[in-house]
């Protein structure tokens, strides 16, 4: 009988290797062509008044796109509504004051034309 020995310090021999699984391959990184998009810059300016007009006007650069336009207030509120809440609160506020001071007004001036009415009758 006949034995076959092996070294001590060689591997076992294995019939079924298992494959080793590879990291997987990274996909390149995509380079970037160096150009920005382009920029649009609009400045729109919304100026109100206190008696609650509003003007608008926008510009490109130095150059006016537009100038002293009237906008009504409920289009701006709606404007700004759109645009976002932090701008929408403030202008809010600001028309709601205007139309305080306006409803103010006009009771002055139904009060000042209730009295003209007596007067007016009192020289019949």
């Amino acid at each position: 009988m006949t034995v076959d020995t092996l070294p001590i310090d060689a591997p076992p021999a294995v019939s079924n290797p298992v494959p080793v699984e590879q990291a997987p391959a990274k996909a390149p990184a995509k380079k970037s062509t160096g150009r920005k998009a382009k920029t649009l810059e609009l400045t729109l300016t919304v100026t109100g008044t206190a008696d609650g007009e509003w003007r608008a006007e926008l510009k490109q650069g130095n150059t006016f796109l537009a100038r002293d336009l009237a906008v009504a207030a409920a289009a701006v509120s709606r404007a700004a509504k759109e645009l976002h809440e932090d701008l929408a609160t403030p202008i809010d506020e600001v028309i709601e004051e205007a139309r305080v001071q306006q409803a103010a007004k006009v009771a002055a001036l139904e009060a000042e034309l209730e009295a003209a009415r007596k007067a007016l009758a009192d020289l019949d």
